[in-house]
């Protein structure tokens, strides 16, 4: 993770140039890109490049920090409100801030608002590293016919022709193996779906079968599969799946 990056905002400007010292001394790490006393040149700073952390004073002229807020069209930075007035916390976390810190700031209390931040920021870093790490391994492993599925201690890769049947539920995907074990992903059935070879078949919203893995049709609306696991088949892809065997 590169060093963190901030910007300060308060109409005042003793209070920017003591906040600044204060991060300076406690957070060296964290790059200060900029302080801006008037809401408005950092509205638009912050509409064309956004630091991993804000720190907003709320009572300003014009323009108040919920104000400024509201004017983003996006808003990809952590949030912590700094204020004289403890009754704006509760509309503070309402806005989805980090944290807030009370004027005049204590060390203690900045110093566990800001990491706080910097927790949130590195686990979002790590999220976005492993997203691109898997969805690289995807695509190259997809070739090779593997699929990769994340798993709590690491990833597992698995040929496709071990799969036996694909079980999406509530936004998860159950992955049912030739050996009768199952495999749990946080994945969509529909990522899996893009990954998996023309053996594989959507025979229902939420199941995709390995056809390979075929063993009986049933009038009623199943596909029985070598493991005697009954699948069931929508009205819908009924005609396509009994057109593959003509």
């Amino acid at each position: 993770m590169s060093a963190p990056t901030a910007i300060l905002i308060d109409d005042e400007i003793s209070n920017l140039k003591g906040l600044e010292q204060k991060i300076g001394k406690l957070f060296p790490e964290l790059v200060i890109l900029n302080t801006f006393q008037k809401p408005e040149d950092a509205i638009s700073a912050l509409q064309n490049n956004q630091p991993d952390i804000v720190f907003l004073d709320i009572e300003m002229p014009r323009i108040n920090g919920f104000d400024l807020l509201a004017q983003l069209n996006v808003i990809d930075f952590q949030i912590i409100f700094v204020t004289a007035y403890s009754e704006y916390a509760i509309e503070a976390f309402k806005q989805n801030a980090i944290d807030y810190v009370l004027k005049p700031i204590d060390d203690a209390d900045l110093i566990v608002a800001v990491k706080k931040a910097i927790s949130v920021i590195k686990t979002k870093v790590d999220i976005d590293s492993n997203h691109k790490l898997v969805n690289l391994l995807s695509s190259t492993l997809s070739n090779n016919n593997k699929i990769i599925v994340p798993t709590a201690k690491g990833m597992s890769f698995i040929p496709q022709e071990e799969v036996m049947h694909l079980e999406g539920y509530e936004g998860y995907t159950k992955i049912h193996l030739i050996n009768d074990t199952t495999i749990t992903s946080s994945y969509n059935l529909g990522r899996f779906e893009k990954l998996l070879n023309a053996t594989f078949f959507k025979c229902h919203k939420s199941h995709i079968i390995n056809l390979e893995k075929v063993r009986h049709f049933e009038n009623e609306g199943y596909v029985v599969l070598d493991n005697e696991y009954r699948v069931p088949i929508s009205k819908t892809n009924k005609k396509a799946f009994l057109g593959l065997f003509k």
